[in-house]
């Protein structure tokens, strides 16, 4: 389960590589700059959440809720 940031980041690179992208590549493939992944994968808390999960349907991470809002 990703938690945080740090985590997101992280299974993102292991999905990257798994894939055996560059970030570059993976950049290239969301039509963003590679200081972007490299952010992101890095933790910095200004990356933009629609880049994010660009970024992790590109490297095929399946992203589910934890459980339904409480209202």
């Amino acid at each position: 389960m990703i938690e945080d940031a740090s985590q997101f980041g992280a299974a993102v690179a292991s999905a990257r590589k798994a894939l055996g992208h560059t970030q570059r590549e993976l950049a290239l493939a969301i039509n963003s700059g590679e200081r972007f992944i490299f952010d992101l994968e890095a933790d910095k808390p200004t990356a933009q959440l629609g880049k994010a999960l660009a970024t992790a349907k590109a490297v095929r991470l399946r992203l589910t809720a934890a459980g339904s809002p409480q209202v």
